[in-house]
């Protein structure tokens, strides 16, 4: 890797925190200086300014969150059970310093930040798109209901565990997690599973 590719990548990992714990507008440029030691001037050699560096910082963030849902996921035998492994690891695995990048990207780019909230919207459909196959094969195979929309289930659960880790947030409390999980997992038994007549 260059010398300007590694600088690129450290200035990367040490702005992504900053910008998902702290927002758009209350992380600075002098901060990423500060976290990272390079003076401003050399920020912007490799970021031709903040919106694009918050941009990649995003995708930074939201790659290393994705790697933690999905990592072990090969261990699991059949789609429900991935789908029930992808859920806990939602819920059990830390969250990327500061909570989700998708949640934290979507309403911080609800001020009228275009780039942010479209990197925001390709991560969303990305993970609509991944559980969408999942449950596409699980429908190949015979184990998961032919009736069942792999797109809008998909919706359902993303929507169903951040709408969970917003709440947690708020209550201080994995709770709102655990009560997610518990009923998805019993959807998926109950509605998503193909049980024979």
């Amino acid at each position: 890797m260059l010398k300007g590719e590694q600088t690129r990548r450290k200035i990367l990992e040490k702005a992504a925190p900053l910008f998902n714990k702290r927002g758009f507008n209350g992380c600075s440029m002098q901060d990423i200086s500060a976290a990272t030691g390079l003076e401003k001037g050399s920020l912007y050699t490799h970021f031709h300014n903040k919106e694009e560096l918050a941009s990649e910082a995003f995708d930074t963030a939201w790659a290393q969150s994705s790697k933690a849902r999905v990592d072990n996921l090969d261990q699991a035998s059949g789609s429900i059970e991935k789908l029930k492994l992808h859920i806990d690891n939602f819920v059990s695995k830390p969250p990327f310093a500061g909570g989700c990048p998708l949640l934290n990207a979507t309403m911080d780019s609800d001020d009228g930040n275009l780039a942010l909230f479209q990197r925001a919207r390709k991560a969303f459909n990305g993970w609509v798109a991944f559980l969408s196959q999942t449950i596409e094969q699980g429908q190949k195979s015979g184990e998961l209901n032919p009736s069942v929309d792999p797109e809008a289930l998909s919706t359902l659960v993303i929507s169903l565990l951040e709408g969970a880790s917003f709440t947690s947030r708020l209550q201080k409390s994995k709770a709102p997690l655990r009560m997610a999980q518990q009923h998805l997992n019993q959807y998926l038994e109950e509605a998503v599973r193909n049980i024979p007549a």
